[in-house]
C-alpha cells in the first residue's frame, strides 16, 4: 500500500508516522521551508496525548509540561477572575513546543524505510505527482496549487486580527496554572511550559491599535500580573481567520488538517481537532486493513461523513466564544459577570466543558 502525503507541517508528520506504524509506505511531497515556529507551543488534551503516544510516537516526558488549571479573566471586570477550570491535578493540557515535537517526528521518520520525503522546488509539479498510482492522496497544505484549484469552497471569516507569540523567561515559581485574559484589544493567554518559562499568545484586533513588536511587549508587561519577567524571546506574528471547508475531498484527494478547519487560537484547539480527525481516519484505514480490503475512495467518503458535522459544530462554538467576549467587552453593563459567577460555581458545567475541550463533540 502506497499513500501520498502533501505538506510539511506537524499534522503531515503525525499522519505519516501513524501510517508507517501500519506498515503503509508513505511518500511525503513537501516544500523546502519548514513551517514550524520556535516561539509557538501547543496544548495537547489528555485524550489526544494518549492517542499520540500509542498510535503515533511516544513523546518524551521531559518535552511535556502539564497544566493543571486554567483561569479566565476579563479586563472589563478589572482583571477579576470570571471562570476557572481544573481536572483535580490530572492535567487539563500538556504543553509541548511545536518545533521540538516536529523535530522528534522528523528524526524518527528519517530512519523509517517506509517513509520517503521529497522536496519540491516547483509547486506545479504536484499536478503530475498526484496522477501517479497511489492508494490514497492526502493534502495537508493550505497554500499549494492543489488546494487553490480543488479546495477553495469554504465558509470563511477574516478576524482582522493578528496573533503574536513569544516565550518569556521569568523568575521560577510553581507554574501549573494557565491564564487567559479577555482584553479590550483581544485575548491574551499565558501558557506555562516550565517553572521558569511561559508561552504567550496575544490576539490583537489590528483595527484598534498600531502594533509593533515593542508595543506588544509593553502590552504583555501591562497585562502580566504573575511573572517577574527576565527577558523575551523573538516575537512572531501571524494573521487570524476562521474557515471551514465545504467538501473534504475532491476526486481522489482528501483534504486534512488546517486545510479543512482553521480556528481562533483562544481555546488552543487547532492541532487537537486535527488529532481527533486523525483518530477517525486511522480507525477507518485500520478497518480496511483488518478486512483485507484495499485503501480506496470509500475511506474519503466515510471520513467526511463521520467528521464534517462534528467539526463544523465544534469550530463554530470556538468562533462563538471569541465573538461573545468581543461583544461583551464593548457593552457597559455587568450582566455577563452574574452569568459567569453562576456557571463557574456549577460543577456539571465545569465537567462538561473540560470533557468537551478534551474529546471534542461526540454524538
Amino acid at each position: 500500500m502506497n499513500v501520498c502525503l502533501i505538506g510539511n507541517n506537524l499534522t503531515t508528520l503525525s499522519l505519516a508516522k501513524n501510517l508507517t506504524n501500519k506498515n503503509i509506505k508513505v511518500f511525503n511531497y513537501a516544500q523546502i521551508i519548514k513551517n514550524e515556529s520556535n516561539t509557538r507551543t501547543i496544548g495537547i488534551t489528555n485524550d489526544n496525548l494518549k492517542f499520540f503516544n500509542k498510535e503515533i510516537l511516544n513523546i518524551k516526558k521531559k518535552m511535556i509540561w502539564d497544566i493543571e488549571k486554567i483561569d479566565i479573566y476579563s479586563e472589563k471586570y478589572k482583571k477579576q477572575k470570571i471562570l476557572n477550570f481544573d481536572n483535580n491535578k490530572k492535567g487539563i493540557l500538556h504543553m509541548v513546543k511545536n518545533d521540538e515535537i516536529y523535530d522528534l517526528l522528523e528524526k524518527d521518520l528519517k530512519k523509517n524505510t517506509l517513509y520517503k520525503k521529497i522536496y519540491l522546488k516547483n509547486n506545479n509539479l504536484l499536478k503530475k505527482i498526484i496522477k501517479k498510482n497511489f492508494d490514497l492522496i492526502i493534502n495537508c497544505d493550505q497554500k499549494n496549487i492543489i488546494s487553490k484549484e480543488l479546495f477553495f469552497k469554504k465558509i470563511k471569516k477574516n478576524y482582522n486580527s493578528k496573533a503574536f507569540t513569544c516565550i518569556i523567561n521569568h523568575k521560577s515559581l510553581n507554574n501549573k496554572t494557565a491564564s487567559q485574559i479577555f482584553t479590550k484589544y483581544g485575548p491574551i493567554a499565558f501558557l506555562p511550559i516550565s517553572n521558569s518559562k511561559t508561552s504567550i499568545v496575544f490576539s490583537i484586533d489590528i483595527n484598534k491599535i498600531k502594533f509593533t513588536k515593542i508595543k506588544i511587549i509593553d502590552l504583555i508587561n501591562y497585562y502580566n500580573f504573575k511573572y517577574k519577567i527576565k527577558n523575551f524571546s523573538e516575537v512572531e506574528g501571524f494573521d487570524l481567520s476562521f474557515s471551514v471547508l465545504r467538501n473534504y475531498f475532491q476526486k481522489n484527494i482528501l483534504a486534512f488538517g488546517d486545510l479543512i478547519h482553521t480556528v481562533h487560537p483562544l481555546a488552543g484547539q487547532g492541532f487537537n481537532i486535527s488529532l481527533r480527525d486523525l483518530q477517525v481516519l486511522s480507525k477507518l484505514i485500520q478497518k480496511k486493513i483488518d478486512l483485507g480490503l484495499p485503501l480506496d475512495i470509500s475511506i474519503l467518503q466515510e471520513f467526511e461523513k463521520n467528521t464534517k458535522h462534528l467539526n463544523y459544530f465544534f469550530t463554530s462554538s470556538i468562533d462563538f466564544i471569541y465573538e461573545f467576549f468581543k461583544f461583551d467587552n464593548k457593552i457597559k453593563n455587568n450582566f455577563s459577570n452574574i452569568f459567569f459567577k453562576i456557571i463557574d460555581k456549577n460543577k456539571n458545567f465545569n465537567k462538561f466543558f473540560s470533557n468537551y475541550a478534551n474529546k471534542g463533540l461526540v454524538l
